[in-house]
């Protein structure tokens, strides 16, 4: 499986003047948006992070999703939630002849944590040992950052200034997340069960 975010997040839309209130930089200065550059990497980076811990998007965008075979060819799980639609679902074989799937045949089954790709009748369409799937799909919480649920935009601002004001820390033990943003996103986390002997 492999997911390729295909449309970016605008620069415009990413709250640098909300992480600059946070970082608490001064204002009024010939020099304002002199880190403006710096800041959109980090809230890049920090939202980036925050999305893959959740498996949530935050802001609206279109995905590739790719598959070889289904693990259940009743439904598959989408890597993303929440799914807004599903656009195109195409089988390519392995000399990568593609043919797309009629969107009679399959829908997108809506859900907060889950969202799956179920097909109208029967089962997903068949996947060419050596071929893939690939399915289009847009998600996100919202077009706009303040429309992203609160507590994960304020996760991505806390994430994205403590980036910036350790950007020169090279202690920092591999995954370190401030407890103040694990706090926030812990109730969006995935739950992994799993059986021991």
């Amino acid at each position: 499986m492999m997911v390729i975010e295909e449309t970016q997040v605008p620069d415009a839309i990413l709250p640098v003047a909300a992480l600059k209130r946070q970082l608490r930089m001064g204002s009024g200065f010939a020099e304002d948006g002199l880190q403006d550059d710096v800041l959109h990497s980090f809230l890049r980076a920090a939202l980036a992070a925050i999305e893959a811990r959740t498996g949530k998007a935050l802001l609206t965008r279109g995905f590739l999703w790719t598959q070889n075979r289904w693990r259940d060819d009743e439904g598959a799980v989408f890597p993303l939630a929440p799914v807004v639609s599903v656009t195109q679902m195409t089988v390519v074989d392995r000399y990568g002849v593609s043919q797309d799937v009629p969107a009679e045949r399959y829908r997108l089954e809506r859900d907060a944590i889950t969202p799956m790709l179920r097909p109208q009748r029967g089962t997903l369409p068949e996947i060419p040992t050596g071929g893939s799937a690939e399915i289009r799909f847009s998600a996100g919480y919202a077009e706009e950052f303040d429309g992203s649920p609160p507590d994960l935009g304020q996760a991505v601002l806390l994430l994205a200034a403590h980036y910036y004001e350790y950007r020169d820390e090279t202690a920092l033990s591999q995954g370190c997340m401030p407890f103040g943003v694990s706090a926030l996103i812990a109730r969006y986390r995935p739950l992994r069960l799993g059986f021991s002997a």
